[in-house]
């Protein structure tokens, strides 16, 4: 067949890409177009994201997409982190610039809201994991210091939905990314405009929420003229970035509760694909969230602090001067002695903090640990605590599915890195497979390629991500040390509830 091209826009929280997968009728061969950085910006007081910036650079990739490949790309689709929005008034002007979910407005605003709306009927009607920045505080932020841009607001979109407006002028919620929101009915899978109401929060400016795969339109006259790119489609992927990746999990077990994933990046998200939203008072006291999926499915999952340790400490030895590489800092981590000292990484002190070495340094002082010194010993210290944060969501994934979980599948950037592989399968006690690295853009492209009945179902689409991807296998073996470890981090967890 002739080869088609499908392009995906892959914003990440320190980069952004505009890629191009071939498409050959059986695998995906991917071609990276364009990258650009990204990452908070300092406005005042507060940290927002660059987006009239990253619309620039998309549209850059796209004109060099058009030089490249021209008649032969079908579509587009964009896909990025959950939770941050933009708001535009009647006359589609962007009211305020967008926050960054990192910025420290809504310190507090969830204690505020659970003297409201009591914290278990929020999850009963949302069944999300609660975490500061979801858009429920952040909506109740703008509520608290400045309504008139709430009253003003007439469209609500999510990041990618935003881009998917600048691409072809839809005004729509793609249903992965809606979840993230904290105000959507688990059971009905839509607004839950009776939560907001109990807030006071307007609901007004909500539109619809779309499936993963649906037809937006196609691209606007006028980016097709400064582009050069024809009226292609414009589809709306999974456009949570982890629900991308889940539906890239090279898995032949779909439809089953038996297998976990963990999606690596910088942040670390591991759960469960099931069929319907678990909201019990179980999946209550894990702080496990219910994210949107393809075909109707649910993520039950834990969102985990991830590779934000490691990146952080990262730009912290750069500001000293020492610019190591990611591999150099595993290599450092696996020549340092084990189990010297262990964080809680969702410990609220990592969200954001000035110099992440020096709050992983605190962190250890104050909980009368060894206090690592050198980058390696830091290095080891982020990965073991992360790999006995996966055991420990792992186990709660066996209670709450009722199944016992027989192999996890990382995929992301974090899967890359050997030494924390093997400390996951070790202490899960399972076979890790690692791969495909670029799990979210070719989630988000083969459900392009779906929409364009190249594949017909979800496991059509996964067959397609084996045939496309390596996948390695990191077998468990035993080591007595991680009981003491174990004992320590369940010390840990205690102090964080307490």
């Amino acid at each position: 067949m002739k080869q088609k091209v499908y392009l995906g826009i892959d914003l990440g929280a320190e980069s952004g890409r505009l890629i191009a997968g071939l498409w050959d009728g059986s695998k995906l061969t991917l071609e990276e177009i364009h990258r650009f950085g990204n990452g908070p910006v300092l406005l005042g007081n507060s940290i927002r994201w660059n987006i009239m910036g990253l619309w620039s650079e998309i549209q850059t990739g796209m004109a060099i997409a058009a030089r490249k490949f021209g008649n032969d790309i079908i579509s587009i689709g964009a896909d990025t982190w959950g939770v941050d929005f933009v708001l535009l008034n009647k006359e589609e002007e962007i009211l305020g610039q967008p926050y960054h979910y990192r910025d420290d407005r809504t310190n507090g605003l969830m204690e505020e809201v659970f003297q409201i709306v009591p914290k278990a009927d929020i999850f009963a009607e949302t069944g999300l994991q609660f975490m500061q920045f979801n858009s429920l505080y952040q909506l109740y932020a703008w509520k608290k210091h400045c309504p008139a841009i709430l009253d003003k607001a007439q469209t609500f979109l999510m990041m990618p939905d935003f881009l998917h407006w600048c691409l072809c002028g839809s005004k729509v919620v793609e249903f992965t990314n809606a979840t993230t929101t904290q105000f959507v009915n688990a059971v009905e899978r839509n607004w839950s405009k009776g939560l907001l109401n109990k807030l006071g929060i307007p609901s007004h400016f909500l539109p619809s929420i779309v499936k993963p795969g649906s037809s937006l339109g196609s691209l606007r006259d006028n980016l097709c003229a400064k582009t050069g790119l024809g009226k292609i489609k414009v589809i709306a992927p999974p456009t949570h970035d982890t629900g991308a990746a889940v539906a890239a999990i090279p898995t032949r077990r779909t439809g089953s509760a038996n297998w976990a994933y963990l999606s690596s990046g910088t942040w670390s998200l591991m759960g469960a694909e099931i069929q319907k939203a678990s909201l019990t008072p179980q999946t209550l006291a894990y702080n496990m969230t219910n994210e949107g999926g393809v075909d109707d499915t649910y993520r039950l999952l834990k969102n985990i602090m991830g590779m934000w340790l490691i990146q952080q400490s990262k730009k912290s030895f750069e500001r000293q001067g020492k610019n190591y590489s990611y591999a150099e800092l595993e290599q450092m981590a696996s020549k340092s002695a084990p189990l010297r000292s262990i964080i809680d990484p969702d410990d609220n002190r990592f969200l954001n903090p000035a110099d992440m070495p020096t709050a992983m340094r605190e962190y250890c002082a104050q909980t009368n640990q060894p206090i690592p010194e050198t980058e390696g010993e830091l290095m080891r210290c982020a990965r073991e605590s992360l790999a006995l944060k996966y055991r420990e969501t792992m186990l709660s994934l066996n209670d709450l599915t009722g199944e016992k979980i027989e192999v996890l599948h990382i995929v992301g950037g974090g899967s890359k890195d050997i030494l924390l592989n093997q400390m996951t399968a070790d202490l899960c006690g399972i076979p890790v497979m690692t791969g495909p690295v670029e799990g979210t853009v070719i989630g988000n492209l083969l459900t392009q390629a779906r929409a364009d009945g190249e594949l017909s179902s979800l496991a059509d689409l996964r067959e397609a991500v084996r045939a496309s991807s390596i996948v390695r296998t990191f077998e468990p073996t035993a080591n007595s040390a991680w009981a003491e470890g174990i004992a320590r981090f369940d010390e840990l967890k205690k102090l964080r509830k307490s």
